[in-house]
């Protein structure tokens, strides 16, 4: 898969707490067209599937799951967000190389700003790993060649 570095959310970022990705897509401001009276509504979860890779890259250890959900909001850092999408990782499958069913940006993306946030189920964990951004496609061959 190919990433950008303008792209990422997360780039191997440690998971120690629940926490916002260190990175914020901000998507810009809706704008105005020449002679319209209001903004244009934005989504750009329509048309064309946006991919986008939540992947595990090092192992996890303490909590009992993840909770990660791909969220917009109004404000930079995600306060008072619309969550797009959301999965739950059990502490046995947040292994090296998981990758979240998250696959594409979902309809509803409306607001300003995209990212993720991992929400820690359990213990706070000493070890793991997340690299999430938009990517130009995901690997699929994930059991193997």
């Amino acid at each position: 898969m190919i990433l950008s570095a303008q792209q990422l959310f997360s780039d191997d970022q440690a998971i120690t707490a629940t926490a916002i990705s260190e990175n914020v897509i901000d998507q810009g401001a809706p704008s105005t067209s020449y002679g319209a009276v209001a903004a244009l509504n934005d989504d750009v979860g329509k048309g064309c599937p946006i991919p986008v890779l939540i992947q595990v890259t090092a192992d996890f250890n303490t909590l009992t799951s993840l909770t990660v959900t791909l969220e917009t909001s109004a404000a930079a850092g995600l306060t008072s967000p619309v969550v797009l999408a959301t999965e739950s990782i059990a502490l046995a499958d947040l292994v090296a190389g998981k990758q979240t069913f998250l696959q594409f940006v979902p309809n509803g993306d409306t607001l300003r700003y995209l990212g993720v946030r991992y929400t820690v189920v359990g213990t706070d964990p000493t070890l793991g790993n997340i690299t999430a951004g938009i990517s130009m496609g995901n690997q699929t061959n994930l059991t193997g060649a």
